[in-house]
């Protein structure tokens, strides 16, 4: 048996309960899901392809500036147009691609403080309009980050999120605790270490209140996470409070599920494979992992233009010839696809890192 077995839909974008029944099905088997950030078809391929062959589900999601990305750097972000109409046509050809590579993916939209909410609105007036006409929302789920703002000022806002979220059975991922450094422009690098930590008493205030307006979310809490890719020694990550968070609702509202609470690790990239381990046998489902296939999708177009540096600076002319042609060598087709190997090459080990890998 494997996680198809529990879905409805068994492949392409799933949403709903389906979301909910895979997210379970990871806490009782002990993996967690990778969620890559995507900002082109390329790296939705790259990330496809190595789940397909890893026979492992998978997150594909974009930021809010990956968004803009993919409708392309000329177009005007005023008012967060671009993000909006570059989510959406992510979101199409996701939905439209998905399906050829055999496996369920859940499709989801990263990081939105405060001042991003109008792309996220843009976003769920998509979803609203998808909904009136297929009976689901675009995208699988969002995620709402308000844990800048005061503790009271995020759940409340995340709350009113959820409820217009919930007739559409769209899952939502809340942040309580600060995650360290920088990312797509949001800079936490100067922090209180203190904020990097959530309290299992936030956790279950959290629980309470999001659980008694829809069952379909999940909370990315703090544990001394960080952004990026720092010298080992520099992040001090404590997993182990992910365990206290879960027994402290567990006790609290009575249940025998060890893992009532749906956890999110974020700040992924650099973390060694025990710490990966030790948070998903605490309940964590989705592990975020931006910064490290980056550098892999780069090492592919890097080391092919410099192995092959001879054949790309001229159209015609190389060491075989003045007059040969080098259009096998500068053809995108060519250079772009030695980036998605490399990319994919990666995202097997992370596969491999989180026990995603021969889960279908």
């Amino acid at each position: 048996m494997g996680c198809q077995d529990v879905l409805s839909r068994k492949t392409g974008v799933i949403y709903g309960d389906d979301v909910l029944k895979l997210f379970k099905y990871c806490q009782e088997h002990k993996f967690a899901i990778p969620a890559i950030n995507v900002t082109s078809s390329s790296t939705v391929v790259a990330s496809l392809e190595a789940a397909r062959d890893k026979k492992s589900p998978i997150i594909l999601q974009t930021s809010q500036g990956g968004a803009a990305y993919f409708a392309g750097k000329g177009v005007d972000n005023k008012d967060q147009t671009a993000s909006i109409q570059g989510a959406i046509a992510a979101a199409h050809y996701i939905r439209a691609i998905a399906p050829a590579y055999g496996i369920p993916v859940i499709l989801h939209t990263d990081h939105c403080a405060k001042k991003l909410l109008p792309w996220l609105d843009g976003m769920l007036d998509a979803d609203e309009a998808w909904f009136k006409q297929h009976g689901e929302p675009l995208w699988s789920s969002h995620m709402i980050d308000l844990s800048e703002e005061e503790v009271e000022y995020n759940v409340d806002t995340t709350a009113k999120y959820l409820q217009r979220m919930a007739p559409m059975k769209q899952w939502l991922e809340m942040e309580i605790g600060i995650t360290g450094g920088e990312e797509d422009g949001v800079n936490n690098e100067d922090v209180d270490n203190n904020s990097l930590y959530t309290q299992p008493e936030d956790i279950l205030m959290i629980y309470k209140r999001l659980s008694a307006v829809s069952p379909y979310f999940s909370i990315a809490a703090g544990f001394g996470n960080v952004h990026g890719v720092y010298k080992p020694g520099n992040v001090k990550l404590h997993p182990e409070l992910l365990s206290k968070h879960q027994k402290h609702v567990q006790e609290a509202i009575g249940t025998k599920d060890e893992k009532p609470v749906a956890l999110v690790f974020h700040g992924g990239s650099g973390s060694s494979k025990k710490e990966y381990q030790d948070a998903i046998s605490y309940g964590v489902v989705k592990v975020n992992l931006d910064t490290d296939l980056q550098f892999a999708y780069l090492t592919g177009i890097r080391d092919f233009v410099l192995k092959n540096k001879d054949y790309v600076m001229t159209q015609v002319g190389n060491p075989e010839g003045a007059d040969k042609p080098n259009k096998k060598k500068y053809d995108p087709r060519v250079w772009v696809r030695e980036g998605e190997l490399t990319m994919s090459a990666r995202l097997h080990e992370a596969l491999a890192d989180f026990n995603t890998a021969g889960q279908l």
